[in-house]
């Protein structure tokens, strides 16, 4: 059965949700203090520390610069919350624009976005790319204390290719036009 207009099937039936993120990411933007979303097993290191599931990195003290590839579904949300309130790192999730988790954690609270150009191909928990794409556009979204923008010029110079989106920017001209 397909999907109609407004409709979505899941493009990967799998043995498994543990995708991780490609090197060449990470590697762009890192170094990182903190992954709270780590898989048990990895054959890269994401941060200089780790919380896997067994560890609940939820419910544990973040500190530092996090790089976070949260479960994606209903629980993304949770992290994304999350992260907004730690304000200090970046986020790849899905670009669900329209979603209230966008509205909520993402549009007013994030510094800076990047939209990537096509879509990702993860890593299984081995290092083995993944023979599809994602099935989806990915977003890269940086987040800053107040007065702060490290993880934005992260994003703007990163090299990564994608369109990049200054949201300070954006609110101060906003506001100035009020």
């Amino acid at each position: 059965m397909g999907a109609g207009i407004g409709g979505h099937t899941r493009a990967y039936q799998g043995k498994t949700d543990v995708w991780l993120t490609p090197p060449h990411i990470v590697k762009a933007l890192g170094p990182f203090d903190l992954d709270p979303c780590s898989p048990l097993d990895r054959p890269w290191d994401t941060a200089a520390r780790h919380f896997t599931v067994e560890d609940d990195g939820l419910m544990q003290n973040w500190a530092g610069r996090v790089w976070m590839n949260p479960p994606y579904g209903p629980e993304t949300t949770k992290w994304m919350a999350r992260m907004a309130h730690h304000a200090d790192g970046v986020a790849l999730i899905f670009a669900r624009t329209e979603t209230a988790m966008f509205f909520e954690h993402v549009w007013p609270k994030a510094s800076a976005l990047l939209f990537i150009e096509g879509r990702l191909f993860f890593h299984d928990a081995s290092g083995e790319r993944a023979k599809h794409n994602s099935g989806g556009p990915s977003v890269l979204i940086a987040y800053d204390e107040p007065g702060k923008c490290a993880n934005l010029v992260s994003l703007a110079t990163c090299g990564i290719k994608g369109q990049f989106l200054d949201l300070t920017m954006q609110r101060k001209h906003y506001n100035d036009e009020q």
